[in-house]
């Protein structure tokens, strides 16, 4: 398999559809939203945004399945597999406001072999597949150099429909906003997880993630130098609902700091 050539594919692809998303975000109304869930929205622009999506990604890979935030496609239990989120950000698009992003992985038994993340708003593509560097917009990228969490700028995302772990959560959020230079919310993990990779975050953590939330950008971590592990510290990221990720350098001390209070003893 051509991963790279592959790769280039999705990268059109990606694009192609941030453009229809940004077309239709010009008249977008209200009336247009629909809720699957409590602070869970979604609308016409996603379900287009995913038929798009799974149409052209399985004319490039036929032998591919999905998994993805709409529900189109079924699962390939035996291999390949396309993690697409068509409009990671919906809150935000429906209100006109940025960021929000495509994002689309392959992964073949749970290990990607691809990512490209597209932030619509600012026209940047991130992406890397397997056994290269992380790009963005063709220029490679690496994840900070920022040694502690007192130096670092952190980003998180709020839960949306699963509030259980709450209170752990706020008071993490409390010690990372005394001990570090901040936090930022964007609401587009995502996006989040790419800005992680070309350093403008030092860390990023979250829980109550899906897959398709976090796949490419999981894996334009990896590929720009970082590290990822799931609150424990362990491998069950990518479908476990949870991450810490950081550059190389902060990451014990960031993710032990999580850990104590999202995964205490």
């Amino acid at each position: 398999m051509d991963v790279k050539s592959i790769c280039r594919e999705v990268i059109s692809i990606s694009k192609e559809t941030g453009e229809f998303i940004r077309k239709e975000g010009q008249g977008f109304k209200q009336e247009y939203i629909e809720s699957k869930g409590i602070h869970d929205y979604v609308s016409y622009v996603d379900k287009e945004a995913e038929d798009r999506l799974v149409e052209k990604l399985g004319m490039l890979l036929p032998e591919a399945g999905f998994i993805a935030e709409e529900g189109s496609g079924d699962k390939n239990q035996g291999g390949l597999n396309w993690v697409i989120d068509p409009l990671d950000g919906t809150t935000n698009f429906i209100h006109g406001l940025p960021p929000f992003s495509v994002s689309i992985a392959l992964v073949e038994h749970r290990k990607p072999l691809l990512g490209v993340v597209y932030e619509i708003n600012l026209d940047e593509c991130f992406y890397s597949w397997q056994g290269a560097p992380a790009y963005l917009n063709e220029k490679e990228i690496r994840v900070s150099q920022t040694a502690m969490v007192k130096d670092s700028l952190i980003a998180t995302g709020f839960p949306y429909t699963d509030f259980k772990h709450m209170s752990p959560f706020i008071r993490s959020f409390e010690y990372l906003m005394e001990n570090s230079h901040g936090l930022r919310r964007l609401g587009s993990a995502a996006v989040d997880l790419a800005y992680v990779a070309c350093g403008r975050f030092d860390a990023f953590y979250e829980y109550g993630l899906k897959a398709w939330d976090v796949a490419a950008g999981v894996f334009i971590v990896k590929q720009a130098g970082g590290s990822v592990s799931d609150f424990a510290g362990g491998e069950d990221f990518l479908f476990g609902g949870e991450l810490v990720a950081s550059n190389a350098k902060v990451f014990n001390e960031f993710q032990s700091a999580v850990r104590h209070f999202m995964k205490p003893d």
